[in-house]
Order: C-alpha cells, then sequence, then structure tokens
C-alpha cells in the first residue's frame, strides 16, 4: 500500500478537488481556482465533459480537449482531467483523485448539503466541501461577458 504523499511542512498532503466548464475561460475562473488551491497542497480540476455540457448549459465554445490545456496552464491548479460523460455520476471519479476538500464556485448550482449527503452515502463522509466567494468584478462569469459583448455589439449598430 503506497503512503500518503506528504506536504512540505511534512504533514500529509491535502488534496482539492475544483470542477467546472471553464468555456471561454476568464478572470471569475481564475479567482475560483486561487481559492480552491488555498484550502490545500494540492489541485485536481475536472473539466467537464462536451456531452455534460451540452446536457445541462449549452454547446461548447471550446472542445473539453482545449478547456483542459488552459485550465492547466493556470499556476493554482497541478492536474487537470476531462470529467466522465453525463450518463456517469461525477461521484464516480473520486476514487481516482482522492480530494480532501471539494470546492464548489460560488455560482455553481450544487446544493452543498445534498452533496455532503451523497458522499456520506457512497462512503465518502470525510470529504470537505467548501463553496468559495466570488470575485467583486462585473464580469467574473461566461453569461457576463457574453452579454457585455452582445450589449456593445448591439451598441455599434445603432
Amino acid at each position: 500500500m503506497k503512503s500518503q504523499p506528504m506536504s512540505l511542512d511534512g504533514e500529509p498532503m491535502k488534496r482539492v478537488l475544483a470542477v467546472g466548464v471553464f468555456d471561454l475561460l476568464h478572470a471569475g475562473h481564475l479567482h475560483y481556482l486561487e481559492q480552491a488551491k488555498s484550502l490545500g497542497d494540492h489541485l485536481t480540476v475536472v473539466v467537464a465533459h462536451d456531452d455534460t455540457v451540452r446536457r445541462r448549459k449549452h454547446e461548447p465554445v471550446t472542445s473539453q480537449d482545449f478547456r483542459r490545456r488552459m485550465v492547466a496552464g493556470l499556476k493554482p491548479v497541478d492536474d487537470v482531467v476531462v470529467g466522465n460523460p453525463p450518463d456517469v455520476p461525477i461521484f464516480d471519479i473520486l476514487p481516482a483523485i482522492k480530494p480532501d476538500v471539494i470546492a464548489l464556485g460560488y455560482d455553481q448550482e450544487h446544493a452543498e448539503s445534498h452533496i455532503r449527503s451523497s458522499l456520506a452515502e457512497r462512503g465518502f463522509d470525510g470529504m470537505k466541501v467548501v463553496r468559495v466567494t466570488g470575485l467583486s468584478d462585473d464580469l467574473d462569469g461566461t453569461r457576463k461577458i457574453i452579454a457585455r459583448i452582445l450589449e456593445r455589439a448591439k451598441q455599434q449598430e445603432g
């Protein structure tokens, strides 16, 4: 059996998991990942599978592989994986990542209590679920950025 990796201070390494689409990467994403990283020593990011994005949000602007590459280039990120297709529960990826903390973005529509109970049902009751705060900028989300672009394009037409 492998021993748990150690952090620089000699304590067991605290692993953090963050999940998102990361389509049109922006400052709000970076802020989320910086906060997630501050919760531990190692940050693994799960980039949503293209089919999951299609089913839950919209047609992705960029592919899952491109989004994975972009997120991997961010300083707070230690590892990036593409998530499972939408028919496979997100919880199925946890044994491979083994997080101690799951960091939720301020605008992610997940009920923390539901996640905690689902984790406990699956034997992951030791994992913490933490919601991070948002960026105090008016362009901290993809939808806001798209709306601003459309607004400016409309102004230029008129």
